[in-house]
């Protein structure tokens, strides 16, 4: 099979790529028109035209709910909703029922997803056994499983000597840590941020020291065990400067940003819908300026879309008695476009790029996000200039927790492509 994708902006942070031309594929992997070995064989020309080609987007942060949570999600229609939001690759969270924390459920989700999923679906394991911070998880069986990093997400690992050892076993394994940065203690009972909307409301507050505490306690890990540590789901000013000053020292610490994080504020809780409660918690505009402006320089080297269906049930209840949490997966590439590159101006194009390609495939030492030649043919068609408007009745998933249903976005995914085969298109 051959496809020759056709006059497009070709954009591969990758490789400092960015010019006009033609991209080709062969039996999957992409190739240099002269090394294309059945020059004979028909051809699969895609117009591109007006489009920016670019690796395909990886996202690190994903809930597929699968095992035990099909109610919310599956991998299959998780991985619609990744292609639908222009996602080749997604990494799967361990917070499943069971919890993915030994090998034999790392080799189930492998197996499922090699029979239904429409894209490349990674897995991580659990630092400990049920996610309950006390026991390490088995590390090494799950590498050999397949894992490609170690998190407790939906969970933070509170004993400071339990995570001193799970990095230390990270590192003889190769595996990056992810945190999910939660100081339980100081967070409490919160439902979101502690400010000025938590006071008019009367709602537990989440205050941002407890995220921070946990970036702290990271850098200084991270630092004592010369080992590296991802900070998840980004949501406070304060944590963006305690990255950057430990970044500036060499510290081995790096970070992502959710779409929900830049586009919205604490007060988006007024109307005490539960569609709009996550963790950690909207925050306020001081806090949105502080995380653009670490994406900006450089600070913040990801994005993700901690994407996390819920059923509508599971919603529409009091406030306090909601689970966090939103879809993201088709809304993302869309509110990071919109919001970084044509409303703030913060960044441009192939530097949005760089955040959802190669800089999480390096993190998790993944041989994707790049245009190069040999690679897997794994591709996204961009349109950044396309307005639309999202409506998440027509989701694939079977949740609809979205606070964006209605909401217009200009920039949009409008062609995936897999192993040399599209998997959706507009």
């Amino acid at each position: 099979m051959i496809t020759k994708i056709t006059g497009g902006r070709i954009i591969d942070p990758a490789n400092g790529r960015d010019e006009i031309g033609d991209l080709w594929i062969e039996d999957g992997v992409i190739v240099d028109s002269s090394q294309i070995q059945n020059p004979k064989s028909e051809i699969d020309e895609i117009d591109a035209q007006g489009l920016v080609v670019a690796p395909g987007l990886i996202d690190l942060h994903v809930h597929f709910r699968e095992p035990g949570q099909s109610h919310k999600e599956t991998i299959g229609t998780g991985s619609e909703a990744a292609a639908r939001g222009g996602f080749t690759s997604v990494v799967c969270m361990p917070n499943t029922n069971p919890p993915a924390d030994n090998p034999a459920t790392i080799r189930w989700i492998h197996e499922r997803a090699a029979q239904i999923a429409k894209v490349n679906v990674f897995c991580t394991g659990g630092i400990t056994k049920g996610l309950k911070g006390e026991e390490l998880a088995p590390i090494g069986s799950m590498k050999n499983a397949g894992i490609v990093a170690i998190t407790d997400d939906g969970h933070c690992v509170q004993n400071n000597e339990v995570m001193r050892r799970a990095l230390e076993y990270a590192r003889m394994f190769d595996l990056p840590l992810l945190d999910h940065c939660q100081d339980y203690g100081l967070v409490g009972n919160g439902i979101m941020h502690e400010g000025e909307w938590s006071v008019r409301l009367g709602l537990p507050g989440w205050p941002r020291t407890g995220e921070e505490m946990i970036v702290a306690r990271n850098i200084l890990l991270s630092e004592l065990c010369d080992a590296p540590i991802h900070c998840q789901h980004m949501s406070s000013g304060g944590s963006v400067r305690l990255l950057r000053e430990a970044r500036a020292r060499g510290v081995k610490i790096s970070a992502e940003v959710c779409p929900h994080h830049i586009a919205l504020t604490d007060e988006a809780l007024k109307g005490y819908d539960a569609n709009f409660k996550m963790n950690p918690p909207l925050r306020t505009a001081a806090d949105i300026n502080l995380l653009i402006e670490g994406i900006a320089d450089g600070t913040i080297d990801i994005l993700a879309s901690d994407h996390a269906p819920h059923a509508a049930y599971e919603k529409e209840v009091e406030l306090d008695q909601a689970p966090f949490g939103i879809l993201g997966l088709e809304t993302e590439f869309a509110i990071f476009c919109d919001v970084l590159v044509h409303q703030r101006a913060a960044i441009d194009l192939p530097r949005l790029i760089a955040l959802l390609t190669i800089n999480p495939a390096r993190l998790l030492r993944l041989d994707r996000g790049t245009l190069s030649t040999g690679a897997p043919a794994d591709v996204t068609l961009l349109d950044p200039a396309r307005e639309w408007t999202y409506d998440v009745t027509q989701t694939p998933s079977p949740s609809r927790n979205s606070p964006f249903h209605g909401a217009t976005f200009r920039g949009r995914a409008v062609r995936t492509i897999v192993a040399g085969k599209t998997v959706w298109s507009l």
